[in-house]
């Protein structure tokens, strides 16, 4: 419970419906972040050494799931929406996300065609050491491998494979066999 206490104090923390569950350790930097868990059921989760701050991070439906794997970071402006129902919003180890990053499991309205929803919520999975540059998106129900870049203002509307850099709207590989490294220069 002191933990979440101390999640509280420096970040806007919103709880509706019932069984939600926040697991985080004490190594986690999360500061001025607006996290909102609504619905039943809905777990978020952070392994050590997840950095966040000015993250707004929304949890919206029943058994959804939002994982943040180890040593990673997220910069301010980011917004991460996992809706719907059964839904899992996973992303891997020491990426590296930049400002005004936006990554969503779902369109936010639904669409009917002849009483009939077209557009259904469908899971986002980010590998390990992804890089995700500043105003890119993701789109739901798409896979990002590990070791991949995604560029500045790009739109991701479909997998992107390992060792990849993507690029423009929508997004395209444009180079392949890539590595990265988070040292300077």
């Amino acid at each position: 419970m002191l933990n979440l206490l101390r999640l509280k104090l420096r970040n806007k923390v919103e709880f509706k419906g019932d069984n939600h569950k926040v697991l985080f350790s004490d190594r986690n930097r999360i500061r001025y972040c607006d996290i909102s868990l609504r619905g039943n059921n809905n777990t978020l989760s952070f392994d050590n050494d997840v950095n966040l701050k000015g993250v707004t991070i929304e949890v919206d439906g029943n058994n959804c799931r939002v994982h943040i794997g180890k040593n990673t970071v997220i910069g301010e402006q980011t917004y991460l929406s996992c809706r719907g129902q059964d839904t899992k919003l996973t992303i891997g180890e020491s990426c590296m996300f930049s400002r005004n990053v936006k990554i969503m499991t779902s369109d936010g309205h639904n669409i009917y065609h002849n009483k009939e929803r077209i557009n259904l919520d469908r899971s986002i999975f980010i590998g390990n050491k992804v890089w995700l540059a500043d105003n890119c998106v993701v789109l739901k129900g798409n896979t990002i491998h590990d070791g991949a870049i995604i560029a500045i203002n790009a739109v991701v509307t479909k997998d992107v494979p390992t060792g990849c850099i993507a690029a423009g709207n929508p997004a395209s590989v444009v180079k392949t066999n890539i590595e990265w490294s988070e040292e300077l220069g």
